[in-house]
């Protein structure tokens, strides 16, 4: 019940930022004015690396944790594949380590023998050298993430105008209580069970009446099911998150997740209305460079 309350407290935060990953793009992005003093300690981390365009020319490294470092030598996943399509092109967050964007790839090219689709539409990854984001996400922030839309990508590149401004699935009904069964399909239960049975992959993050879902079609094969963990938001997209890759040493994992499938009381847990209707809370600071790792200073200066 602690873990809840705690869930409740950042609750406001979470939603905001789930939201904000619908929001349109636009056609013509325009670079953020220079800093005044860049060098300030009190300069919000993410106003650094929001205005990184490039990647860091260095040895690939994920630094930090998911909520608070940076990514060297991150890896540029191209707007167009053969199975998979960038979304949200203006924000110029399809880059992440090689490892993730190697991951993607794979899954990718899976799609049409997992569920029969032509490949994946890629929402965020992260930032060119990672860091926290002017908008949107606490995470993705060590280039280990990646958004997946819930909406299959079409048999057509689509045009920039619609990978700004078009929107993927709502796949949770009104009342927030399950999937609604008019556009939730099995083909999307066998994208997530493939995502989370990637041996690198940590944890998918969905909405809790996605996990439902997941749990009432799983059948006997339940084992991919703990790594798939209930989170606020997330009912346009699911959220994939690798392990640090082998040699990062500067990288911190997460504690494994809670053993079993995440099926019981754990998941009604986030049917009361606490949970569904939450109280807003505090928005909280924004970070500041002193409190990212050292290394990610050497990121930002780097060529």
């Amino acid at each position: 019940m602690n873990t809840i309350r705690c869930l409740v407290a950042v609750s406001f935060c979470l939603v905001a930022l789930s939201a904000s990953a619908q929001d349109k793009g636009t056609l013509n992005p325009k670079p953020l004015p220079p800093l005044a003093n860049p060098d300030s300690p009190t300069v919000a981390a993410k106003e650094l690396f929001g205005r990184a365009a490039t990647a860091a020319a260095l040895q690939p490294q994920a630094i930090g944790s998911y909520a608070r470092g940076c990514v060297a030598g991150a890896a540029h996943l191209p707007i167009d594949g053969d199975t998979w399509q960038v979304m949200r092109l203006s924000r110029n967050r399809n880059w992440g380590h090689p490892d993730l964007i190697r991951m993607l790839q794979r899954l990718s090219s899976r799609l049409p023998q997992i569920n029969g689709w032509s490949g994946l539409l890629v929402g965020d990854i992260s930032q060119p050298r990672g860091g926290p984001m002017i908008t949107g996400h606490a995470s993705h922030q060590v280039g280990l993430d990646a958004d997946i839309w819930l909406r299959p990508m079409p048999d057509r590149r689509l045009t920039r105008a619609e990978r700004e401004e078009m929107s993927a699935t709502d796949m949770v009904r009104s009342d927030l209580l399950d999937i609604n069964p008019s556009v939730w399909t099995p083909q999307h239960t066998a994208l997530i069970k493939a995502a989370a049975s990637e041996p690198s992959v940590a944890r998918v993050f969905v909405n809790a009446a996605i996990k439902k879902a997941l749990c009432r079609e799983a059948g006997a094969d339940r084992g991919w099911l703990t790594k798939v963990r209930p989170i606020f938001g997330h009912n346009y997209h699911f959220h994939i998150r690798i392990a640090c890759p082998a040699g990062n040493a500067s990288c911190a994992d997460q504690d494994p997740p809670p053993s079993g499938d995440g099926c019981g009381a754990e998941l009604s847990a986030w049917f009361t209305p606490q949970m569904l209707h939450p109280t807003p809370g505090k928005p909280r600071p924004p970070l500041t460079m002193a409190q990212l790792p050292a290394e990610c200073r050497r990121v930002l200066q780097a060529p």
